[in-house]
């Protein structure tokens, strides 16, 4: 009976949202530290060179996303292990103690040397976290919905990994609005990692009372044990396919999101406050579609959606881009970035979906953290820094076409990927 009851439909949303709301708080995190490092960058590296300052603290950054692997790694076997739920409060909680260390680290005036190493320990605990809940929150969500509506629940990953974007980006606002740039240089960026540590906290004390999937709950004692060799040894075709999509989807969204804005600014001439505007816009609009294309892919399969992203991509990318470099209008600029953008979504929507249907329970959350971390190590988090090499050779429509290949790439993957609406390995309802 208490079993039944934690499945109810009513204890299945609330278990949703807890499982997503931690994806929200976990990427609200890890984005605080972009926006805010032209500020924090002075109190950990005291140089008179400001691009030295901002480079040191975009290494420290770098340090975080290298983590990510390693993290996808040991807590995808965790959850495996020790439970899907277990390993949803690990990631927020190693993203709670890396928060709240940077909100309560020492400047260099004060410890020296020891400042920015404090620095570097707390990204890395924040890059382990978000390593693992991709794998951890994707398997939950799609184990915990019901099969005709298991695209439309798994959406809200997305959703929320968006909505912690523009958290993050209304903090920031928000502080500069409330204080004098000389306060929030001094003392005022602490306010925002604070915040993302007391959500954290908060959402690791729901997620600990999250009842736990079924699919976990069915698997024998003596099941397999997961690991990177079993992965690998049983399953290099799902890797591969998952690894391949989860580059070009990545690149993507790293290409139309996060450069996007520089593009705006450094290729197409807006300010930078326009080419904020335009891009708070377009991930509004970018977050809200993603259960609308979820709804899609329960009704239709998944297929159709991967493809319209993938071969639609390939087909939008170098004309979207060119036409952005020599746009001046920001309504015409807000829709050309919406056209790829909405295309996006159709992926995006589903992305941890796939990958979670592909593998069978014992080894489904590394399965999905792994490869996808592997994917977005090398051509997600390579994008902006490509993009920027083309344009400083002189070449920047150079990585309109590179992008175009490695959506392309994908979409070969979408090929050999199965209609895992129908040959889904998640048996449980």
């Amino acid at each position: 009976m208490a079993e039944r009851t934690a499945h109810s439909p009513g204890s299945r949303l609330k278990n949703i949202v807890g499982g997503s709301a931690g994806n929200l708080v976990e990427w609200y995190d890890w984005y605080a530290y972009s926006a805010l490092t032209i500020y924090f960058a002075p109190v950990f590296f005291p140089k008179e060179d400001k691009t030295a300052q901002l480079l040191s603290a975009a290494a420290i950054f770098a340090v975080g996303f290298l983590m990510r692997p390693i993290g996808a790694w040991l807590m995808g076997i965790y959850s495996d292990r020790h439970g899907r739920k277990s390993g949803l409060a690990l990631s927020v909680g190693f993203m709670a103690a890396g928060s709240l260390l940077i909100a309560v680290s020492p400047t260099y005036a004060r410890a020296g040397a020891i400042a920015p190493a404090v620095l570097v320990i707390a990204r890395m605990l924040q890059g382990l976290s978000v390593g693992g809940e991709y794998g951890a929150s994707a398997t939950y969500l799609s184990e915990m919905a019901l099969r005709n509506r298991r695209a439309f629940w798994a959406s809200f990953q997305y959703l929320t990994l968006i909505g912690g974007q523009l958290l993050a980006l209304a903090v920031v606002v928000a502080l500069q609005l409330a204080m004098s740039e000389a306060h929030l240089q001094e003392w005022g960026w602490r306010v925002a990692f604070g915040i993302g540590a007391l959500l954290a906290i908060a959402v690791y004390i729901l997620r600990t009372r999250l009842a736990e999937t079924q699919s976990f709950q069915n698997l024998a004692e003596d099941r397999q044990r997961s690991s990177a060799a079993s992965l690998w040894r049983r399953h290099p075709r799902e890797f591969l396919i998952v690894a391949a999509i989860s580059g070009g989807g990545s690149a993507a969204f790293y290409a139309y999101t996060t450069y996007m804005q520089k593009f705006l600014t450094n290729t197409s001439g807006f300010s930078r406050t326009s080419a904020t505007e335009i891009m708070t816009i377009a991930l509004v609009v970018f977050m809200l579609i993603q259960p609308l294309w979820g709804v899609a892919a329960d009704r239709w399969g998944r297929k159709p959606n991967l493809y319209l992203f993938g071969f639609g991509g390939m087909l939008v990318s170098v004309p979207i881009f060119t036409a952005i470099s020599h746009t001046s209008t920001p309504a015409i600029a807000l829709t050309l970035v919406l056209t790829p953008l909405v295309l996006l979504g159709a992926y995006t929507s589903i992305s941890g979906l796939i990958k979670a249907e592909l593998f069978p329970a014992h080894i489904r959350t590394l399965g999905v953290a792994l490869p996808y971390a592997v994917g977005n190590c090398i051509f997600g988090g390579t994008a902006e820094y490509i993009a920027l090499w083309f344009k400083q050779a002189g070449s920047e429509s150079g990585f309109y076409w590179y992008l175009t290949a490695i959506i392309g790439m994908a979409a070969v993957a979408f090929v050999m990927l199965p209609e895992t609406k129908t040959t889904s390995l998640i048996e449980e309802d």
